[in-house]
């Protein structure tokens, strides 16, 4: 119960600082950072949280039900928008492909510098 409080209570403060300070990110983003920041400044501790995590990681999909069936109110709009929803898939995968091969490839020539130095 300690685990589920301590990530419901940073989620509830990232909601908070995005309410307050306008922010344009997600307010459960800015918990989840703050989360890490006090993981990795050993405010909190990983033992705290993991089996509460552990749980919600191998029950993502209950997560994920609801969002799946929502879709279904939409497939009349999906159907009648296909050209347009597939050619943004398909870009936005060979962005990512390309840019994830472009910095792997550049940090991979850097650790050879380094490894020749």
């Amino acid at each position: 119960m300690k685990g589920l409080s301590i990530l419901l209570g940073f989620s509830l403060l990232g909601y908070l600082i995005r309410a307050v300070f306008d922010l344009p990110v997600a307010g459960n983003v800015i918990g989840l950072i703050l989360l890490v920041i006090s993981l990795f400044a050993g405010w909190v501790k990983l033992e705290w949280v993991e089996d509460t995590a552990q749980f919600l990681l191998r029950h993502m999909m209950i997560f994920f039900a609801p969002i799946i069936v929502g879709t279904m109110l939409f497939f009349g709009r999906i159907g009648s928008e296909w050209l347009p929803i597939a050619a943004s898939l398909i870009g936005a995968t060979v962005i990512v492909l390309l840019v994830s091969g472009y910095v792997t490839t550049w940090l991979g020539g850097k650790q050879e510098e380094k490894a020749h130095e």
